[in-house]
C-alpha cells in the first residue's frame, strides 16, 4: 500500500492505494494517528485507489473517525469504488461515515462549499 496526503487549506486529504487489510492496517493507522493531531479537524479519505479493505481496516477508519469526533473533527470519504462500497454496505458502516462520490465533494463538504453543480 502507498500512501500520499495533501493540505487544501484547513482540510488533510489521505490518499492510500492498494489494499486496506491485515498486513497493511497497521501502517495507515499509525500513519492517520501521526497526522491527527489537537489541530485537525476536517480529515478527506481518498478511497479510489482501494481495491479491498478488510475487517482490519475498517476498524482503523472507524477508530480515526472516533477520535476526531471526540475532538470536534469531521471525516469524510471520497471515490469509493463499488466492491468497497459495498463491503463498508455490508458492514453497516455507510451510516457511520460521511461519504461523497469524489475528493472535490468530500472537501466541499467539509468546507460548506457548494460542490460541483
Amino acid at each position: 500500500m502507498n500512501l500520499s496526503d495533501e493540505r487544501r487549506g484547513d482540510v488533510l486529504i489521505v490518499r492510500p492505494e492498494g489494499r486496506i487489510d491485515t498486513n497493511t492496517s497497521e501502517e495507515l493507522e499509525r500513519w492517520l494517528m501521526s497526522r491527527i493531531d489537537g489541530s485537525l479537524k476536517r480529515l478527506v479519505v481518498d478511497m479510489s485507489g482501494i481495491d479491498y479493505i478488510s475487517s482490519a481496516g475498517l476498524r482503523v477508519l472507524l477508530m480515526t473517525v472516533k477520535k476526531l469526533r471526540g475532538s470536534g473533527g469531521q471525516l469524510v470519504l471520497g471515490g469509493l469504488n463499488p466492491s468497497v462500497r459495498q463491503i463498508f454496505e455490508l458492514a453497516g458502516f455507510l451510516s457511520i461515515f460521511a461519504v461523497e462520490a469524489d475528493v472535490d465533494r468530500a472537501v466541499a463538504k467539509l468546507t460548506g462549499a457548494a460542490a460541483g453543480a
